[in-house]
């Protein structure tokens, strides 16, 4: 996989390491920072906060994986595009100054390759997101999101595909775009009524995949 390669590129250039536990943030939205960050190990939530003081969640992300988005290749500073919270007990990141990341870019063809290729995969998955929450009403908006966690934490069992890790109603709702978690109880009701999914351990068990998959077609 290219992100091993990334890590590897890392390790080879001795670039140090920070570890950061559940809960804390790494960066915050807006504000400056000197340093890009790779993933090496654990997960972390990137998200951004509304002018009405909400919290908009973008993506989880599951190591290895760049973090911060690189803008421009000269200035030494530039400001944090999302707050990035770790999730996972604990995370630890590479931390490497921006200039110096970029040299190694422009150095490298394959790191360089790879960094493209960041930029179009979440390029199109914003827009795929977006397409997501416009085609789709609340419902359809957390059934497509769950089904989107399938690759990242899905795990199958004898009953269905278990999504290994806990993820909360509020979370669910910064995720969908939906103002409160009542409403995100409710849909997640009906879905445990339907036999779509369960609950397990406060994990969600998906038993009828093919039920969330439409929510994600075109």
């Amino acid at each position: 996989m290219v992100s091993n390669y990334l890590v590897k590129f890392l390790e080879e250039k001795e670039v140090p390491t920070i570890t950061k536990k559940r809960h804390t943030y790494l960066t915050y939205y807006g504000l400056e920072q000197q340093d890009t960050y790779v993933l090496k190990e654990g997960i972390v939530k990137t998200s951004i906060i509304l002018r009405d003081g909400r919290e908009f969640n973008i993506s989880y992300i599951k190591g290895p994986d760049i973090i911060s988005l690189l803008k421009d290749e000269v200035s030494q500073y530039t400001s944090a595009p999302f707050n990035v919270r770790i999730e996972s007990e604990t995370a630890t990141f590479y931390r490497i100054p921006r200039v110096l990341f970029w040299d190694f870019v422009n150095q490298d063809p394959e790191l360089k390759e790879y960094v493209n290729s960041y930029y179009r995969t979440k390029l199109t998955e914003a827009i795929f997101r977006q397409q997501l929450m416009t085609m789709n009403g609340k419902n359809g908006a957390v059934c497509a999101f769950i089904y989107q966690l399938i690759p990242i934490f899905g795990r199958k069992v004898k009953k269905g595909i278990l999504i290994d890790f806990q993820v909360t109603n509020d979370d669910i709702a910064g995720f969908c775009g939906i103002s409160t978690r009542n409403s995100v109880n409710r849909i997640l009701r009906g879905l445990r009524e339907q036999n779509v999914i369960s609950m397990v351990y406060q994990k969600i068990l998906i038993l009828d995949v093919d039920y969330l998959k439409q929510f994600v077609q075109a």
